[in-house]
C-alpha cells in the first residue's frame, strides 16, 4: 500500500502533483475529496515543512494558499497533504496577556497555551434572532468618542485614518482606558495587527506593557515582511478567541484591528495571482462579503453575558473617504471614526473630525442611567455650534474677521476653544465621562445663552455659565 493510500484511509491525501507556482499559490491536479478551506500541509524536498489552506477546487485542481509563502517550493517532488479539516486555533483564557504571530503561534517566549478547547476559526453565524441590540455605553476615555460619537457595547465601529497619522497611538490608548461603567463583568482587549513594520509592533509591545495594560490584553502580530496569506487569517484567529472569551467566559471583549487596508490589499494579490476578474481599483468583486465575514463577527447574543465590540482601524488611500475600502467597510458597519490631517497639522490630538464622523448607536447608549441626562442635547448643540463656526472661518478668510459681528466672532472663539480644550487631549489622558460633559459645557458657554437652541432649559440653569 502506498503513503498516499494509506494516509487516505485516516482522512488524508497525498499528492506529488504540483501542475504550477504563482505567487503565493500552489495548483496541484488531480485532487478528489478535496474541501474549501481545507488546511494542506507542504513538504519540500529538504524535509521543510509549510502550512496552507485549500482556496478553490474544481476541475481535479486545487488552488492552495501556503501560509509562509512558495520561495524554494519546486514542481518536482513536493508533497501536498490535504489533512481533511480546517485550521482551528486553540483557545484559551491564559491568552490574555500574551502576544502571538498572525497564525496563533506565541511569539513573546512564554510557554504554549494549554488549550481549553479548539475553535475553527472561520467561526460560526449568529442568527440574526439571537442577537441582542447594542445599548450600553462603553467608556474609552477620549472625549470625541465618549461625547460625540459614543462606543456601545456589541458595536461595531471603525476608525477611519490616513497615512502618518495617529492611529496606532489611539488605538493603544482606547485598548488600555476602555472599561464598561457600573458592571464588574471583565473586560479583556483582543488586538490584532496586520501587515504592520517591525517599529510598529515595538511601539504597540512597549506601550501595553509600561501602561500595565498587558495583563488584560492579547496581541496578534502580522508584520509587513510576512506572507500575504497570513494577513487573511490574522483576523479571523484573533476573533475566534474573542468569541471564546466572549460567549464561552461571559467577559466583555474590544477587538481592535489595524490595518484593514493591508488585510484588502491582501485579499487584491490573492485575487490577481488567481486570475480573477478585478472590481473597482483592481478589488476582488467579493471584497463586501469578504469585509462582513469579518465585521459581521461583532455583538451580543441572547443568554450570554459577554460581548464583542469591534474597533477595525483602516487608511485611506490618499486620504480619499470614498476609496473602496472605507467605502464598503460604511456599509457594514455602525458609523465611522475620521482622522483629520488639518487638524493633525495644527498640533490637535486626537486629531478627529466630528463632522465627518458618526456613531449610528450612539443614542442608545447615553441618557440618564447611562452617562447622563443632558449628554444627547450637549453633542447636538457641539455639533451644530462647531458646524456653524467652521463656515464662519471659510467666510472670514474671504471678508475678514473684523467683518464679522459679535456673535459670530464668539463662535470663532468656541471653535478655537472647542478644538483646543474639548478634542485636544493627552495620549495618557484617561477623561470620564462627567469630566468630558463639564468640559464641553465649558467651552459651549463662550456663546451667548440664546445661542444655545439644541439644549432643554433645565439643562442650561445648571450648567451654563456664561463667559464674556
Amino acid at each position: 500500500m502506498s503513503e498516499a493510500e494509506r494516509t487516505r484511509g485516516l482522512g488524508v491525501s497525498e499528492y506529488e502533483t504540483v501542475e504550477a507556482i504563482k505567487g503565493p499559490l500552489l495548483f496541484v491536479r488531480g485532487v478528489s475529496g478535496v474541501a474549501f478551506d481545507e488546511i494542506v500541509e507542504v513538504e519540500l524536498q529538504n524535509g521543510e515543512k509549510r502550512r496552507g489552506r485549500v482556496l478553490d477546487v474544481g476541475n481535479e485542481v486545487a488552488v492552495v494558499q501556503v501560509f509562509e509563502g512558495t520561495t524554494g517550493i519546486t514542481t518536482v517532488g513536493t508533497k501536498v497533504r490535504f489533512l481533511g479539516q480546517t485550521l482551528e486555533l486553540p483557545v484559551s483564557e491564559d491568552m490574555l496577556g500574551r502576544i502571538f504571530n498572525g497564525l496563533g503561534d506565541p511569539i513573546d517566549g512564554g510557554p504554549p497555551i494549554v488549550a481549553e478547547e479548539k475553535r475553527d476559526i472561520n467561526g460560526e453565524p449568529l442568527n440574526p434572532s439571537a442577537r441582542t441590540y447594542p445599548e450600553d455605553f462603553i467608556q474609552t476615555g477620549v472625549s470625541a468618542i465618549d461625547g460625540m460619537n459614543t462606543l456601545v457595547r456589541g458595536q461595531k465601529l471603525p476608525l477611519f485614518s490616513g497615512s502618518g497619522l495617529p492611529h496606532n497611538v489611539l488605538a493603544a490608548q482606547i485598548a488600555r482606558q476602555a472599561t464598561v461603567r457600573g458592571e464588574q463583568e471583565e473586560f479583556a482587549v483582543v488586538f490584532a495587527a496586520i501587515g504592520i513594520k517591525h517599529d510598529e509592533a515595538l511601539f504597540f509591545k512597549k506601550f501595553f506593557e509600561e501602561t500595565g495594560a498587558i495583563s488584560k490584553v492579547a496581541m496578534f502580530l502580522n508584520l509587513a515582511n510576512e506572507p500575504a496569506m497570513i494577513r487573511l487569517v490574522t483576523p479571523r484567529v484573533a476573533l475566534t478567541l474573542a468569541e471564546y472569551l466572549a460567549y464561552e467566559r461571559d467577559m466583555h471583549v474590544l477587538a481592535i484591528i489595524t490595518d484593514m487596508t493591508n488585510y484588502a490589499e491582501a485579499l487584491r494579490e490573492i485575487s490577481a495571482a488567481r486570475e480573477e476578474v478585478p472590481g473597482r481599483q483592481g478589488y476582488p468583486g467579493y471584497m463586501y462579503s469578504d469585509l462582513a465575514t469579518i465585521y459581521e463577527r461583532a455583538g451580543r447574543a441572547h443568554g450570554k453575558k459577554g460581548s464583542i465590540t469591534q474597533m477595525p482601524i483602516l487608511t485611506m488611500p490618499n486620504d480619499d473617504i470614498t476609496h473602496p475600502i472605507p467605502d464598503l467597510t460604511g456599509y457594514i458597519t455602525e458609523g465611522q471614526i475620521v482622522l483629520d490631517r488639518s487638524l493633525y497639522n495644527r498640533g490637535i490630538y486626537p486629531p478627529i473630525n466630528v463632522l465627518m464622523s458618526l456613531s449610528r448607536l450612539m443614542k442608545e447608549g447615553i441618557g440618564e442611567g447611562k452617562t447622563r441626562a443632558d449628554h444627547a442635547n450637549v453633542s447636538d448643540q457641539l455639533y451644530s455650534a462647531y458646524s456653524r463656526a467652521q463656515e464662519l472661518r471659510s467666510l472670514a478668510t474671504i471678508i475678514g474677521e473684523e467683518s464679522l459681528s459679535a456673535v459670530d466672532k464668539k463662535y470663532l472663539r468656541f471653535a478655537e476653544a472647542f478644538e483646543r480644550r474639548f478634542l485636544s487631549q493627552g495620549v495618557n489622558e484617561n477623561r470620564s465621562i462627567e469630566e468630558t460633559l463639564d468640559i464641553a459645557w465649558e467651552v459651549l458657554s463662550i456663546l451667548p445663552e440664546r445661542e444655545l437652541t439644541n439644549i432643554k432649559p433645565e439643562f442650561i440653569k445648571k450648567y451654563y455659565k456664561a463667559r464674556g
